[in-house]
Order: structure tokens, then C-alpha cells, then sequence
């Protein structure tokens, strides 16, 4: 039988390697970037065009390439970065595994113009799937200047799965944003489509900070800063005033390399704890500094998973820094240990001290709620009120032997004759609102049916008119009638069920109601809120928003919608451009759908109807809404009081 198993040619073993390392142009950003890093550039430029499909383009002035290693650096496993296996322990660089450049010339058409700063000339090397094309002098600036075109092109199957052009180019931004973040020494510039987006001078790690989401965090960040001996923590933790519902700007990273930790980012929250509200995000910026051969960077392909030798002690390191910036600001109580005077006064168990003995519980046994009452019903008097009691002994314990049955006047046990008169006194209260149907309003509902009923009867009885008699409650509640059953409203709901409605038609037909400002409201925006503003532009002004567009991603608010004030417009702003950007991958109908949840949330925050009128008309329009039984977040509005729920409280 001939042998089956064959080394796979280089070119496909490089376009394996590519699924892992080349995952989308954002992937061909990073490594490029870290690469000039590596280089020792003091400068990197990066511009792509169509979301990284048709270019992309790092141009650095790092050390540069001789013509040898510019023709070596594309084989797999070449690398200059490491010698031996112990250097994968003692790791300074980003780069160390020798497949970024040989994986993304696989899958794309590239051409490389380097030269060192000893050399006359540069040399300029072309490569396409993967296959070597050309070599040859050229003139060029020291440094490396890589072009990267057509990715994916000889691999339809992958191209075809990438996402549209803007969800990419916002991709590539998050990884310019990650590499500058953490290297605030270097100048990064960022153009989309050759239009400059961002332009980063040296700076300090807060300039940074400031430099790449905005600024609207300066002023909002607090310092912190702890070395021990195992690990160095520095940083900045955004003030829990600036918390908000879904946060992207939380960033980790060890030895000036992002990455992902759930485990770390629980230290994080957790010093949070009670300080924001349930479901809110703080920002965080923590720079990790550690021992090399005390972390492990060789886990996965995309070198985002990092494994601690420390990890619990780093864990508690990272909590307790964070705990003391926040207590700096008075949010949390710190507590000094050390002090001599004024100290905690913690007592010490000794052998000799007594300890405290638990009480014993006692149980009357012929305890009887019902003994107020004769065993044919009628209540008892104050006289007759010593039968029902047996005699104890000196411990309190029972020397009867009732245990829960009615007792009678002369003291024999009766477990049938108090509740046989409850049983009959229930059935007269059934047959009451049996007979009593054609007049009363309240109809019984047996409890199996009860939720099905509740949630059908809206529909099938409202009829346009669904409530009556309504009243105004305190608390923001209000009561009605709802199909000939007593309910409970909660206003604040209800607004916001009609609110989603309104702002949910807006966004389909494209019409909307603009109250202008007398003074304009300015904003800033980081660059990624500003290009997601622009590119949604027709759903924020289908809302009531006008918004005029400045430079440096100022925007000026002139008019918002008429059901908002202007003090929660520039939230509410941030928090739909959070809602967009964590729903990349959406259809428009459902985004349009959660941009219309968040305006009604936002909406309903107002004042509260106080008079009856105003709670007759807006459960009027509650009854004519798509969805009035429950908000867009899925709480309930209406709670229904049925005749069992009335016979179970008025027993």
C-alpha cells in the first residue's frame, strides 16, 4: 500500500498559519505595528483604504532592513527577535514567532521599501500569494515602508466573510488605539483612506490617554501607582462619576503588550464594588511591569492571553492599588494598619476568656391563632379564653398534647371544627363572586390561568379604551380598570412604552420633532465616536438631533428632540454611540430598534404625570402602543389585582 502521509508545501502550510495569524486587517495592523515598535520607531504612520481590503500601509522610521533579511524576513520562522528556546522566556519584543510576515504575504500582494541608515540605497521587494517576485535598489528614506493590497485575494472563501468596510476600518482603529496607548514615547499618525484621523505626538501616558479617547476624560482620571517586588502596577482609573452602561475604554497591558484578562479585570470591578451603579463600566489604563520569565506570552496565536507565575498575588496587588486611588478621591474608607494611635482594637482569643453561651429556643405547641373564636364561629370572650390554654410546667414546656388542632371549651382536641368553618366561610366568598357577576367588575381566574389571561386580555378586551377609572397613586404608580379588573401602573414604564413607540416611527419614517437651542451645546468626541456620529448621522437627526461638525471631533448641538431637556442630551449622545458601537454586527433594523430603547429610557427619566388628566391620557396612549404589557428591557408595566389576590389578603 503507498504511504498517505506528505508534507504540505510551504505555500499551503503559510496559508494555514495565515486562519490563525491573519484573522481580518485589523490582525495585519497589529503585527505590522508591533513590528515597528520592535524596529525602534520613533515614528509610525498607518493608512488603509475600503477597511483594510484594497490597502494597507505602515510606514515607520525604525532601523530598516538590509536586501538579505528584506527577502529572508517573508520566510516562515525567521526572525530576529529570539535565538534559542530560553529566549521565549525572556521575551522584551512583541514580535518573537517569525509567521506575521510570511502568513500575511500568503494571503495578500506585497511590496516592501526598507533601507538602513549606513546604506547609499534602499531595496524595494515584491511578494504575491506568498511567491518571491522581485528584488531591486531603490531610493527611500531610512526605515520600512510595507504595502499590503488585496488581502484575501487568492482565498475567496475567507474575503467573502469579511465584514463591511466601515466595521473594519473601526477594527484597525482599536489596534492603532491598543499599540499607541501603550507606547506613548512614539508619534502615531492614522489616516482613513488617506484623510488624517489621528496625529499623536510624544507625550506623557495621560497626554495619551487624553490624545486617543478624548478630551472629555482629562480631568476625569486618577493616578495609580504601587511597586512591590513582584509586580510594578501604574496607571489611571477613570472616577466613578464617568462610569458608564457599556465601556470599551478598559485597557491592560504587561510590559508594554495589550491584553485580556477576565481575571484582572475582576480586581478592577471589584474595587468599584458599591461605588457605581449595578451595570454601569469604569475606564481603567493599567500598565503592568514584570520579570520577563514570570509571565508566559506564548499562548495564543494573537498573543492577547497572557499566563502569570503570580497571578493570585498580582490579583490582590492590582485590587488594593486601585482601592487606594479611589479612596484618595474619598470613595472609599482606607484603613492604616500601621498607625500607632487611633488603630483598629481587634481582640485576641484567649483560652482562659468564657465564651458566650447561644440561648434555648422554646416552642409553645398550644399556641392557637384561632383561639379568639368558639368552634362554631362566633368569638369568644375574655373569660372563656383560659380553656384554650393547658397547663405548663416550670421549663415552659407543654404538658398537653395538642400540637396545632383547635381546642374546644372543655379542652378536647378539634381539628376539624374551626377549619371546617373557614372551608365553608370560603365557599360562601366564591359563591358571593359567583352570584355577584352581572354587577361586580372583578371576575374570577383560576391561578394556572391567571398569567396566560394577563397577558391576553390587554388585546382581546381593550378595544382602543382599555382603561377606566383611573387614579393617581404616590410613589408614581397609578391605578385603572383593565378588562373589568382592578391594576397597577407604573407610570414611569408606561411613558417609556409610548416613548419607544414614538421614537421607534421616527427612525422608519424619517420624521421628527426638533426643538432648537438657544445657545448651542459643544461636545467632544474621540475620534471613533466621532466617525461613528458621521456615519450615523440620518438616524440621529430622523431622532430630533441637529448636530453641526467641527474639527478635532468637536460637534456643536443646536436642537435635540422636544421630550428631552438639554442637560441629558450630551449623555444621552454617549450612550447611543456606546449602543452602536457594541452592536458592529447588527442588522440596522435591530440597532434602530435598541437606539429607540435607549431614547425612551432616556425619555421617561422626566417629570411624571400629576394629575388624573395626564394619567388618563397616557394610558390612553398605553393602550394603543405595540407592546404595553412590558418595556423594551423587559420589565413589567401593569400588575393586575385579581379577585384571588384580593380574597387572599382580605381573609
Amino acid at each position: 500500500m503507498a504511504d498517505k502521509i506528505r508534507l504540505l508545501p510551504d505555500m499551503v502550510a503559510n496559508q494555514i498559519a495565515a486562519g490563525e495569524v491573519v484573522l481580518q486587517p485589523s490582525s495585519v495592523v497589529k503585527e505590522m505595528m508591533e513590528n515597528s515598535i520592535d524596529a525602534g520607531a520613533g515614528c509610525v504612520t498607518v493608512n488603509f483604504r475600503d477597511g483594510g481590503k484594497e490597502l494597507i500601509q505602515i510606514v515607520d522610521d525604525g532601523c530598516g532592513m538590509s536586501p538579505i533579511d528584506a527577502r529572508m524576513a517573508f520566510d516562515r520562522h525567521a526572525t530576529s527577535k529570539i535565538h534559542s528556546a530560553d529566549d521565549l522566556y525572556a521575551l522584551r519584543t512583541f514580535g518573537f514567532r517569525g509567521e506575521a510576515l510570511a502568513s500575511i504575504a500568503a494571503v495578500s500582494q506585497v511590496e516592501l521599501r526598507t533601507r538602513q541608515a549606513e546604506d547609499e540605497c534602499g531595496t524595494v521587494t515584491v511578494l504575491a500569494g506568498g511567491e518571491f517576485i522581485d528584488q531591486k535598489p531603490v531610493q527611500c528614506p531610512v526605515g520600512s515602508n510595507f504595502k499590503i493590497t488585496n488581502l484575501f485575494y487568492n482565498l475567496p472563501a475567507r474575503r467573502k466573510f469579511l465584514r463591511r468596510s466601515a466595521l473594519e476600518g473601526r477594527s484597525i482603529t482599536r489596534e492603532f488605539c491598543k499599540i499607541a496607548l501603550c507606547n506613548p514615547q512614539v508619534a502615531f499618525k492614522l489616516y482613513d483612506s488617506d484623510a488624517l484621523t489621528y496625529d499623536l505626538a510624544p507625550s506623557t501616558p495621560v497626554q495619551r490617554i487624553v490624545g486617543v479617547v478624548g478630551k472629555r476624560m482629562s480631568g476625569n482620571l486618577l493616578e495609580v501607582n504601587a511597586s512591590t517586588s513582584i509586580v510594578q502596577v501604574a496607571g489611571y482609573v477613570g472616577k466613578p462619576s464617568c462610569a458608564k452602561r457599556t465601556n470599551s475604554e478598559q485597557y491592560l497591558f504587561v510590559n508594554g503588550r495589550y491584553f485580556k484578562s477576565d481575571y484582572f479585570r475582576k480586581a478592577i470591578l471589584s474595587a468599584y464594588e458599591k461605588l457605581i451603579p449595578a451595570g454601569e463600566q469604569p475606564s481603567f489604563f493599567i500598565y503592568l511591569t514584570i520579570e520577563p520569565d514570570r509571565i508566559d506570552v506564548n499562548v495564543h496565536p494573537q498573543k492577547t492571553e497572557v499566563k502569570f507565575t503570580d497571578g493570585v498575588a498580582v490579583w490582590q496587588i492590582l485590587n488594593a492599588a486601585v482601592r487606594e486611588s479611589l479612596a484618595k478621591l474619598g470613595a472609599v474608607p482606607m484603613m492604616d494598619f500601621d498607625a500607632e494611635e487611633g488603630g483598629a482594637d481587634i481582640p485576641v482569643f484567649r483560652r482562659e476568656q468564657k465564651t458566650y453561651k447561644v440561648p434555648e429556643s422554646r416552642t409553645n405547641f398550644n399556641y392557637n391563632p384561632f383561639r379568639d373564636y368558639n368552634e362554631d364561629g362566633s368569638r369568644r370572650s375574655s373569660a372563656d379564653l383560659s380553656d384554650f390554654v393547658g397547663a405548663y410546667d416550670a421549663s415552659g414546656d407543654p404538658s398537653g398534647t395538642a400540637r396545632g388542632g383547635f381546642i374546644g371549651p372543655n379542652g378536647e382536641m378539634s381539628p376539624e371544627g374551626f377549619f371546617g368553618r373557614v372551608e365553608a366561610e370560603t365557599d360562601v366568598v366564591s359563591e358571593a363572586f359567583a352570584s355577584g357577576a352581572e354587577t361586580s367588575s372583578l371576575e374570577y381566574v383560576s391561578g394556572e390561568e391567571a398569567v396566560q389571561s394577563r397577558i391576553d386580555s390587554f388585546d382581546a378586551q381593550s378595544g382602543g379604551a382599555a382603561f377606566s377609572h383611573a387614579a393617581l397613586l404616590s410613589g408614581g404608580y397609578a391605578s385603572a380598570v383593565l378588562g373589568g379588573r382592578l391594576c397597577v401602573v407604573d407610570l414611569r414604564r408606561a411613558r417609556e412604552c409610548v416613548l419607544y413607540d414614538r421614537y421607534a416611527a421616527m427612525l422608519h419614517s424619517g420624521s421628527s420633532v426638533c426643538q432648537q437651542l438657544l445657545f448651542p451645546d459643544r461636545m467632544v468626541l474621540s475620534t471613533e465616536e466621532f466617525g461613528l456620529l458621521r456615519e450615523h448621522d440620518g438616524d440621529f437627526a430622523s431622532l430630533g438631533f441637529d448636530i453641526r461638525y467641527g474639527s478635532d471631533g468637536e460637534i456643536e448641538l443646536t436642537g435635540i428632540p422636544a421630550d428631552l431637556d438639554n442637560e441629558s442630551a450630551d449623555r444621552l449622545i454617549y450612550r447611543m454611540l456606546e449602543c452602536i458601537r457594541d452592536d458592529t454586527h447588527s442588522p440596522d433594523e435591530l440597532r434602530r430598534e435598541k437606539l429607540a430603547a435607549v431614547m425612551a429610557r432616556a425619555g421617561a427619566a422626566g417629570a411624571l404625570p400629576d394629575t388624573e388628566e395626564a394619567v388618563s391620557l397616557l394610558l390612553g396612549q398605553l393602550a394603543e402602543s405595540a407592546g404595553p404589557r412590558f418595556t423594551p428591557s423587559g420589565l413589567e408595566v401593569i400588575w393586575e389585582i385579581g379577585p384571588e389576590e384580593i380574597r387572599r389578603r382580605l381573609r
